[in-house]
């Protein structure tokens, strides 16, 4: 009988260790870095939010959601029209993080991760962007699109501050046109260059027609050196130098020898 009340005592010294030991394990939670916990007895959270460490919390009546507050990087579209009323599209890749110090309130009105982004990020982000691009044409944002970007920027931090997200950086994946503005970027430059074309083939003729201007000054100019140059002797002697000493063998009708009058007092004896 003894032995039987020392097992039985035993036993129960052992469901109590382990009972106590159950309520000790949950009777505390650790937060480890880069998370913050949200306390909650009987399904209501408590304020001040259980930052890196060890914490004590109420056994059987109380959880914590635990946040991860590291940055996070979402990829989020958008659509707006511009100043000008064309439609532009972008989309938008977000790093941010949650406050630690805030994720209290996150869990009473968000509650979790996936909603922050659906509810919260994603319209903030739409309307964002449709303060930056109202205040420009779509050809400003596609020339000043670091200012299109420092816009959205502002707007889009300014709006997810007061729900405890915090935007580290934002970049634009990806920026498009309606098909009717791609259109007449396309026509437009096809006109640019066509024009473009047009004043360098009326520059060529100018040039061509200053060039023909400029040979036929040369030739008047030349040959009124030349009227200037010729002499009758001069004419006489580049005749000499070319005859090749024959006579023709057909006179003219005054038997005068034709271009060239030699003196047949200064030709040589035979």
């Amino acid at each position: 009988m003894k032995t039987q009340g020392q097992n039985r005592l035993t036993t129960v010294g052992l469901i109590l260790l382990g009972i106590i030991a159950f309520i000790g394990l949950n009777s505390f939670i650790i937060i480890t870095p880069g998370e913050a916990g949200v306390l909650s007895i009987l399904g209501k959270a408590q304020d001040g939010a259980l930052l890196e460490g060890f914490h004590w919390k109420p056994p059987f009546v109380s959880t914590v959601d635990v946040y991860d507050v590291t940055v996070q990087k979402f990829e989020v579209p958008a659509q707006s029209s511009t100043k000008d009323l064309q439609e532009l599209s972008a989309s938008f890749a977000i790093n941010f993080r949650l406050d630690p110090t805030q994720v209290v309130e996150i869990r009473r009105k968000q509650g979790t991760l996936q909603n922050i982004v659906s509810k919260i990020i994603a319209p903030q982000t739409q309307e964002s962007f449709k303060i930056a691009a109202a205040r420009r044409t779509v050809e400003e944002a596609i020339t000043k699109r670091d200012e299109l970007k420092q816009d959205f920027d502002v707007a889009l931090g300014e709006r997810l501050e007061k729900y405890g997200i915090l935007v580290l950086d934002t970049s634009v994946v990806d920026l498009t046109f309606s098909t009717e503005f791609s259109k007449a970027v396309e026509e437009k430059q096809i006109a640019e260059q066509q024009a473009q074309r047009a004043v360098y083939v009326a520059q060529e003729a100018e040039q061509e027609a200053e060039a023909n201007v400029n040979r036929a000054k040369g030739q008047a100019e030349a040959q009124r050196l030349l009227r200037e140059t010729l002499t009758p002797e001069l004419l006489q002697k580049q005749a000499i130098e070319k005859w090749d000493g024959k006579f023709p063998t057909v006179m003219g009708g005054n038997n005068t020898l034709p271009l060239i009058n030699l003196d047949a007092a200064r030709l040589p004896a035979k």
